[in-house]
């Protein structure tokens, strides 16, 4: 395996500036894309959590059935009602809505709760490969790739992009096995990364990050966040960061560092076994007020 001579970073990068005479444009439009029937909490979770990371202005695109839901979660963000099928799945039919949506952000993401058919591969090949603006792929939004694998095999994305998976779902990436991926997990992650023009977060103990030429190893975390929904608020947390416009390695790298940090503090107050995923945003404020903000 060739792998890219890559850098190791240890040091954070510098925090997105707050100018004190700023108003809600200026900290970055971002869209969530995101839930399904089953699956609103996904929704939710990633739309409180890039509230949370500092964007200025929040929408949630979600299917129109679980609409309701979602923007009874939380009033601070709006949402945008999807055409969805009798799953309760985005369909096809949603896909200019939201590619005029996606013309008005500053940042997306696509993935948490969307579940899966054709549809749904089809809008998340579209968006991946034409999206002009900076995006992270999770969950479904990356077993929609590693279904489609010409995603990956075409041109470069019209974006920045980053691609933030749990060893499973890197396996199907990638199609080697996850032990393989565990055994090799830097290397493999940082080829992967320069052969496709991407940042991997290869989230675990000690989660990578890399462009394939540069490479760090997220020091915070704890066994309490292996529970259900911790990586959507990554997902939301990440794409706040790149809607204030931090580069995309950089985003990952402090959305990665912030995401473990409020889970340490969570869990000094209500345990490991105690910590659920909804509780992170809510000690996002406190992570932030650790860096000085």
């Amino acid at each position: 395996m060739n792998i890219i001579m890559h850098e190791r970073i240890t040091a954070l990068p510098p925090l997105p500036p707050r100018n004190p005479g700023a108003h809600k444009g200026d900290f970055g439009r971002v869209l969530i894309i995101a839930g399904s029937r089953g699956m609103s909490g996904a929704a939710c979770l990633a739309g409180t959590a890039a509230l949370r990371g500092g964007a200025g202005l929040v929408t949630v695109a979600t299917p129109q059935s679980v609409q309701p839901i979602v923007a009874g979660y939380e009033p601070s963000y709006l949402t945008l009602g999807l055409s969805d099928d009798e799953y309760g799945l985005v369909s096809r039919a949603a896909l200019s809505t939201l590619l005029d949506a996606l013309s008005k952000q500053t940042a997306a993401a696509l993935g948490p709760g969307l579940g899966r058919s054709d549809d749904l591969d089809d809008i998340a090949l579209t968006v991946y490969r034409t999206a002009a603006l900076p995006m992270v792929f999770d969950a479904d939004g990356l077993n929609a790739l590693a279904h489609r694998k010409d995603a990956l095999a075409g041109p470069s994305p019209a974006g920045p992009r980053i691609l933030t998976p749990h060893p499973g779902e890197f396996a199907r990436l990638t199609g080697l096995d996850a032990a393989t991926i565990n055994a090799r997990r830097v290397e493999i992650a940082a080829e992967f990364a320069a052969k496709h023009h991407v940042v991997i977060v290869l989230k675990g103990p000690q989660t990578v990050i890399t462009d394939g030429q540069r490479v760090a190893l997220n020091p915070t975390g704890n066994s309490g966040m292996a529970t259900g929904g911790t990586g959507d608020v990554l997902t939301g947390l990440v794409a706040a960061l790149l809607g204030q416009n931090m580069p995309a390695f950089e985003a990952a790298q402090l959305g990665a560092y912030l995401h473990g940090l409020a889970g340490d503090l969570a869990v000094a107050e209500l345990s490991n076994p105690g910590l659920i995923a909804s509780d992170l945003p809510k000690y996002l404020a406190s992570a932030w007020r650790q860096l000085g903000r």
